[in-house]
């Protein structure tokens, strides 16, 4: 849990994919790269109107690979915006020295 908690941080809250990419593997990986390639030269910085975001997990399911899915409920709220709820499904697994997030699916409410 603590590893995907530290990639929906790193991805979502903080926006800094570069800081998501080492909790990835696989798939998930490929995912964030993808993502960065996207918003490659897009300037993120102070002046920036970056969205609050609250998490909270809703399960927790082990899986038949010897992973773990999570599922979270998300709000994102931007200054003078309405709200989005989101729902993040992340998988971890166990990999050589450590847990890494192999997957993840984001769907609207």
């Amino acid at each position: 849990r603590g590893t995907a908690e530290l990639f929906l941080d790193a991805h979502y809250v903080m926006i800094d994919l570069p800081a998501a990419l080492p909790y990835t593997s696989g798939l998930a990986r490929r995912k964030v790269e993808e993502e960065m390639a996207l918003v490659k030269g897009v300037q993120i910085d102070d002046t920036t109107r970056k969205p609050i975001v609250h998490y909270r997990l809703l399960e927790e399911h082990p899986d038949d690979e010897g992973g773990t899915k999570f599922l979270y409920h998300g709000s994102i709220a931007v200054d003078g915006a309405d709200g989005l709820e989101r729902r993040w499904l992340v998988t971890v697994r166990r990999e050589g020295d450590g847990y890494r997030v192999t997957n993840y699916q984001e769907f609207g409410e």
